[in-house]
């Protein structure tokens, strides 16, 4: 059995590494990805985001903490972390009552997607809040095929 995702997005935040009691290296940073439609019954834009919660561990934890920050663009390869309990994502309730969920990723490989100095870009460092990616989304009718 094999499972595999690949996901291209934004980091929310600066990365946070910790050390296991064997002497590994764990860095834990959440990333935000983006889907943009039109909705065919109001004709209107709809913007969804998911967010996963990434962990790298070993050397590549070292070089995620040292190179990513907050809004760096980032491909990231790994496996689902379900549940133990459920199989699925994580939940819980939130403050306000509404059930929240949590997609975890255990990656095995990460890319800094841009160039430096390019907005959003691997080692850019931007702050900004728009998770957008740059270049707009293709919408389902475009898509040539």
């Amino acid at each position: 059995m094999f499972q595999k995702i690949i996901i291209v997005g934004n980091l929310g935040g600066d990365p946070e590494m910790r050390y296991m009691p064997d002497g590994s290296a764990v860095t834990s940073f959440s990333v935000a990805t983006n889907r943009r439609w039109t909705d065919k019954g109001t004709g209107q834009p709809v913007d969804e985001t998911t967010w996963f919660r990434v962990s790298v561990w070993g050397r590549r934890a070292e070089v995620a903490n040292q190179y990513l920050s907050k809004g760096s663009k980032v491909l990231v390869e790994g496996r689902l972390k379900p549940d133990a309990g459920t199989g699925g994502p994580r939940t819980w309730v939130a403050q306000d009552g509404t059930v929240r969920a949590s997609f975890e990723i255990t990656a095995e490989n990460f890319s800094f997607v841009g160039s430096k100095g390019e907005d959003g870009g691997s080692f850019s460092g931007g702050s900004s809040g728009d998770f957008s990616g740059g270049a707009p989304a293709a919408e389902e009718d475009d898509i040539p095929f």
